[in-house]
């Protein structure tokens, strides 16, 4: 009896199996179409392309440098919203996350009225070193860097919220100062969360678009990553469009099997 209760307990309701169906296909289908067109005969020369390599370049390390300035400073954020106790915390948290429902072309428009020539910050970055950021390489960081750092403050802040405290207050109680504590103690403790959120926001960024083209444009080599190479390539060659969503999509698909485990662990 109790065998036969656990089977009936795990049959799908007719009414949920029917949308799930249609959901599933829905989200399998594009993917599959993806893969049905690719022309994978012509993958290697595809890929040795020289305007495909520098997108691909330029988008492998402003990904990986937005997520080291992501480390820098989304972790200290992390433990203030996690373990700070001050007023405000509950509107910082808010506007920590904001990017992370914010239309990226808003995101980008944000970033060129503080970046800008006329900006808060650029104004005074171009008159005083006659710096310009925007439309450059250093804007394409910038930009993944404000879309993809929510991710990695919410993994990480989530890890220390799950931590146990009192290996801390045990480091601490044997005379251990703040910041061993947090290097040598907590950081081991929420390794898995770091490593998680960092992950997810070099993925993020790997497939920014909107605030990138915004506030950075779309200059070959300079400025120009994989997303605007598809946006730009499927305007005129299809099939280099295809290839290039497949390199997005293969990261993709890297990245969440590898999160698969430590994700369910950290939330």
């Amino acid at each position: 009896m109790p065998a036969k209760r656990t089977r009936q307990r795990r049959r799908v309701p007719a009414a949920l199996l029917a949308p799930a169906v249609v959901g599933l296909a829905f989200l399998i289908l594009p993917l599959a179409g993806l893969l049905a067109r690719a022309p994978w005969t012509e993958l290697p020369a595809r890929l040795a392309e020289p305007a495909m390599l520098d997108a691909l370049r330029l988008s492998l390390v402003t990904a990986t440098l937005a997520t080291a300035l992501s480390l820098l400073f989304g972790v200290p954020i992390a433990w203030l919203l996690a373990r700070g106790d001050f007023p405000g915390r509950s509107l910082l948290r808010a506007l920590v996350t904001v990017p992370l429902v914010l239309p990226p072309v808003v995101g980008g428009v944000a970033l060129l009225l503080v970046f800008g020539r006329s900006g808060l910050i650029g104004s005074w970055l171009h008159e005083r070193f006659d710096v310009t950021i925007p439309f450059s390489t250093t804007a394409v960081v910038l930009a993944m860097t404000f879309v993809s750092m929510p991710f990695l403050i919410v993994a990480v802040e989530g890890a220390l919220r799950g931590a146990d405290v009192r290996f801390e207050e045990a480091a601490a109680t044997l005379g251990a100062g703040r910041w061993t504590v947090f290097t040598r103690v907590t950081l081991p403790m929420i390794a898995p969360g770091v490593l998680a959120g960092a992950v997810l926001c070099w993925a993020r960024a790997l497939g920014e678009f909107g605030a990138t083209i915004t506030f950075a444009g779309n200059f070959p080599g300079r400025t120009q990553t994989m997303p605007l190479a598809v946006y730009l390539a499927l305007q005129s060659d299809l099939e280099a469009a295809i290839v290039l969503s497949l390199i997005l999509l293969a990261v993709s698909v890297a990245v969440l099997a590898s999160l698969r485990e430590r994700w369910t662990t950290v939330a």
